[in-house]
């Protein structure tokens, strides 16, 4: 019987060992580190492959996003993608390093809202509308978009700052490239997208720094889609009136 004991507890002090157990009584300062600790991996692990929360900063994807939208996005729908810097969390302070997506479960496609790597600063994340992919061609002409001359519906809640249209003889510097036919904001094109690229564009057509502006997007800057709305704040009601300063109604939105 002695024997069988001591298996016992030598079986078992092998468990612990494996196991990282410990018969000594943890003090109440490491159970609160082991926590936050595992906390703040969880969510690392969340953030770096499931969804991540993003701010909307500026007005190009009015009215479909509005300034102070908090939103998630879906980064596993288009293939985890690897961290691509380390630095400074909330600096610029650090540097590039390779990355690599895992398999994708569907690709971007016409109508998506992506979130990406701004090709011309990395820095930055960008939200737009995935407005044509590789191999499609399109055109521009009087501010209705054609996708393989077929027409492009203008999104629900899109809108223009200016019914005024630029006319195809029209020349905006700032678009690109410089060889096609058609180039300002109200006719473009029309141009194909090249291979493993997309083009984009907000839904605030007049005012908004898409791939008019600065070229394709490489699909391998593309961080996720947007999926929902979970806040959304309005600065523009004085601090007082902070019933108001919350987008009740716009919280929970999924994000079309």
């Amino acid at each position: 019987m002695k024997k069988i004991k001591n298996n016992k507890n030598t079986l078992k002090t092998l468990s612990d060992w494996l196991l990282g157990r410990s018969n000594k009584p943890k003090s109440q300062l490491r159970e609160w580190v082991e926590l936050i600790v595992s906390i703040v991996v969880i969510v690392f692990f969340i953030r770096l492959a499931v969804v991540e929360a993003f701010r909307i900063p500026t007005g190009s994807m009015e009215d479909t996003l509005l300034v102070g939208d908090f939103l998630l996005v879906n980064k596993f729908i288009y293939g985890i993608r690897s961290p691509d810097w380390i630095g400074v969390p909330f600096t610029k302070l650090g540097f590039f390093i390779p990355f690599f997506h895992l398999p994708s479960f569907t690709e971007p496609k016409s109508g998506d809202i992506v979130v990406f790597r701004f090709p011309l600063d990395k820095n930055l994340s960008y939200i737009k509308r995935c407005i044509a992919t590789e191999g499609q061609t399109v055109e521009i002409r009087e501010k209705k978009v054609y996708i393989d001359g077929i027409l492009f519906a203008n999104p629900p809640h899109s809108k223009f700052a200016s019914d005024r249209i630029y006319p195809s003889s029209f020349v905006e510097r700032a678009v690109v490239p410089h060889n096609m036919q058609m180039r300002n904001r109200d006719n473009y094109g029309p141009i194909t997208v090249p291979q493993g690229h997309l083009f984009v564009m907000g839904d605030n057509r007049d005012n908004s720094a898409d791939s008019r502006y600065w070229g394709f997007l490489p699909r391998d800057l593309i961080i996720g889609k947007a999926l929902i709305i979970y806040f959304s704040f309005d600065k523009k009601p004085p601090f007082y009136k902070m019933n108001r300063k919350i987008r009740w109604e716009r919280v929970a939105n999924l994000i079309r």
